[in-house]
């Protein structure tokens, strides 16, 4: 119970990474505010699942992407729990596409999901938790792409890539706070998202071409996600993890041409 007694967000937390990360918290102690967007058929069921782990778990519809929405949330934690300590990040969502058909509406809507709405509520939270004058943990889930091009991905692996620079450039900031700041970089994870895009045979055959021999699972994001809230990961700040099952490294091995 490496988190009890503490208060985490979880933004887009209702599904998928953000759910898989959400359980890890609360399977180590800690009660929740979920939120996840408005009109989420997800929310609620996903909250009952992690109080019937036996914390307290408050779900939010709000824009994740917004700042209102942030402040939304950030309000609503401190009404319910009087504090916050941890903030895990995952809002994002893709579309993919090639670049010179890219619709500029498209790349702009990425940009404010998973880089500026990671700005606002990560700005938000650091703010309360120097107010408070207490130490905290942010994590931010960026992707492996923020690394690797990926063709008909520009807007999200860009907005990644600025995620993970932003995350380096408020833990050295935030460390006179006493305020942890990491991202995680998941590789080709097993979500419903992921599941709009490819059937059940496709997952399964790309899955075998990693190296590790399949794809991610959420909760594998959410056991990075612990460690990173916790006590043990105090000493762990602008740090990158990527969690992939060496998806990054792919392209490294001596395949027999058979097999190729």
């Amino acid at each position: 119970m490496k988190l009890k007694g503490k208060t985490a967000i979880v933004t887009g937390g209702a599904r998928g990474i953000g759910f898989g990360c959400a359980e890890a918290l609360a399977k180590e102690g800690a009660s929740l505010v979920l939120a996840d967007r408005p009109g989420s058929g997800d929310l609620d069921p996903a909250a009952e699942k992690l109080r019937a782990l036996g914390v307290a778990c408050l779900p939010i519809e709000a824009d994740a992407f917004s700042r209102a929405g942030c402040e939304t949330t950030l309000k609503a934690c401190l009404d319910q729990f009087g504090t916050v300590d941890v903030l895990v990040s995952v809002p994002a969502y893709n579309r993919r596409a090639d670049f010179l058909d890219y619709h500029p509406d498209d790349f702009e809507g990425i940009l404010n999901s998973a880089l500026l709405g990671s700005f606002h509520i990560s700005q938000l939270v650091a703010r309360q938790l120097v107010a408070e004058s207490k130490p905290g943990k942010i994590v931010f889930i960026s992707s492996v792409l923020a690394r690797i091009p990926n063709a008909r991905c520009v807007a999200y692996s860009a907005a990644k890539a600025g995620l993970n620079s932003m995350m380096q450039t408020m833990a050295i900031e935030l460390c006179e706070h006493q305020i942890n700041v990491n991202a995680i970089e998941p590789g080709w994870i097993d979500t419903p998202g992921e599941r709009q895009h490819y059937d059940d045979e496709t997952m399964a055959a790309e899955g075998r071409k990693l190296p590790w021999g399949r794809l991610g699972l959420p909760e594998e994001i959410g056991h990075a996600a612990a460690f990173l809230s916790s006590s043990e990961a105090d000493y762990i700040t602008g740090t990158i993890l990527p969690v992939d099952g060496a998806y990054r490294l792919k392209h490294c091995r001596d395949i027999p041409e058979e097999t190729a």
